[in-house]
């Protein structure tokens, strides 16, 4: 495949519109060149689903068909794919399965693409995750007023679920408390 860089050219000189054209028109074919040149520079700044790019479509022509057009031609040269996203978006450590498949939701993904993505999700590997996050943040929530409660809060807003939460928590606190316990055994 070419870089994303050479697409502008070849999108501007007409290479990468098809061989069918039902209005050939100079107007239409600028409208073409123009409106895959920008989705090839949207598609550049990071991966987007097949419901952001046809937003964004949208939003730079009424043309539905040439739009339609569009998004098939650059799916088909593989620059857009919600497979992948989904499987960016999956692979976000700091992030439990709620929060991935309300994103994928939010961003248009379709919900067997989804179903298909949090099942791939390892639970073990959600569960290390979570208490990874809690090590690292575990001396903030000992200084809070209801520490539990903080770092619950904390994880169920990056989606985590409450068993693992929970479970991460009572790990934590014995940690804590065996600390606590081999600190006053030197003393």
């Amino acid at each position: 495949t070419l870089p994303l860089y050479a697409f502008f050219d070849l999108a501007t000189s007409g290479i990468l519109t098809p061989m069918t054209q039902p209005d050939s028109s100079p107007r239409h074919q600028e409208e073409r060149d123009r409106l895959i040149a920008y989705a090839f520079r949207s598609l550049g700044g990071r991966a987007l689903t097949e419901a952001e790019l046809r937003t964004k479509l949208q939003r730079r022509s009424e043309n539905e068909d040439l739009i339609e057009e569009i998004i098939k031609r650059v799916q088909e040269l593989g620059y857009q794919n919600d497979a992948q996203v989904a499987h960016i978006e999956n692979n976000r450590q700091s992030l439990g399965r709620y929060r991935i498949r309300q994103n994928l939701k939010r961003r248009g993904v379709e919900e067997d693409l989804i179903e298909q993505t949090i099942q791939a999700r390892d639970p073990d590997q959600e569960e290390e995750i979570v208490k990874e996050l809690l090590a690292r943040r575990w001396a903030g929530f000992a200084k809070k007023k209801n520490p539990k409660g903080s770092a619950y809060a904390f994880l169920a807003r990056r989606g985590f679920s409450s068993d693992v939460i929970w479970r991460a928590i009572a790990v934590m606190d014995e940690l804590v408390v065996s600390e606590v316990v081999s600190e006053d055994e030197l003393t």
